[in-house]
């Protein structure tokens, strides 16, 4: 079943053919412009060879590893607002590459995947040593990459110490066309003891094709469902059978993204297990919250 809302949305823009453009920046072999991107002083922004773009965000890349850290957004009780536990997101202090999703690009573009999941892991495993069971699980993100890193089930990973604690939470950047194996390894997984999250229920993914229900612990509502549930009546009953669903098969749910009182109030009523937030609490340093 196709669970996608809405078609994607695309805007066209219709250049008249480039016939400004300067015979000095000729179409390319596939037809688009080769003119580099103009800034907003009007002047043509300089664009590296390839050779020298790749060095360029070696290095950013390498800046950014260094100064790596994690921030924690709590996700609670729908019910009585009770912590469960957090997210772990990425966050670098350095400024090179400027936001988690340029260190993601970067590190896929550069085959560092598996570097950059691995230091993820780390931190976060040794942040949660150090805290009592009263802090409740951490959800972990996990490109699917990841999943295929035989470290992950290692005896002597950080985290496999703790997989009690631990829930990965699977995300959508690369095809899993290729990933023959990939419930086999989510089956290890939880074999050893770590629960299973998938984001974006509703969201018209690929992931609800390759896992079942069965395969998973926890869902996260997409959050262009959660985004004014409270009144949009075709949300609501959209949002109450993923609910419904997810209920018969042991599976919590979890409403993501979650910036008004009303649209918490009305994810309790449909029955959603848990709620996280900027309305709960804005990612930050461990912990901004006390015991």
């Amino acid at each position: 079943m196709n669970m996608a809302l809405w078609p994607d949305m695309a805007i066209l823009l219709d250049l008249d053919g480039g016939s400004d453009l300067p015979a000095a920046w000729p179409a390319t072999p596939s037809g688009e412009s080769s003119v580099p991107p103009v800034l907003a002083d009007g002047t043509m922004e300089t664009v590296l060879p390839p050779d020298e773009q790749l060095a360029s965000m070696e290095a950013k890349f390498a800046e950014c590893l260094t100064t790596l850290n994690m921030h924690y957004q709590p996700i609670v009780h729908t019910v009585g607002r009770r912590r469960f536990g957090y997210e772990a997101l990425l966050r670098s202090k350095s400024r090179a590459l400027p936001h988690p999703g340029a260190i993601l690009d970067a590190a896929e573009r550069l085959e560092r995947i598996t570097q950059l999941g691995r230091e993820i892991r780390n931190q976060v495993a040794k942040t949660m040593a150090a805290e009592p069971l009263e802090r409740g699980v951490v959800f972990v993100n996990l490109h699917l990459l990841d999943v295929l890193d035989r470290s992950l089930t290692s005896p002597f990973s950080p985290l496999s110490r703790m997989a009690s604690r631990i829930v990965l939470e699977i995300t959508e950047r690369t095809s899993l066309d290729a990933i023959v194996d990939l419930r086999y390894r989510v089956a290890e997984l939880r074999a050893l003891g770590f629960r299973i999250a998938i984001d974006d229920l509703g969201g018209g993914h690929e992931r609800m094709r390759t896992f079942g229900l069965g395969d998973t612990d926890f869902v996260k509502l997409d959050m262009a469902l959660v985004r004014d549930v409270d009144s949009v009546p075709m949300k609501q009953q959209l949002v109450a059978s993923l609910i419904s669903l997810c209920r018969e098969k042991g599976t919590m749910v979890i409403g993501e993204g979650v910036e008004t009182e009303a649209e918490c109030a009305m994810l309790e009523k449909l029955g959603c297990d848990l709620l996280q937030g900027y309305h709960i609490a804005r990612p930050a340093p461990p912990f901004c919250d006390a015991l």
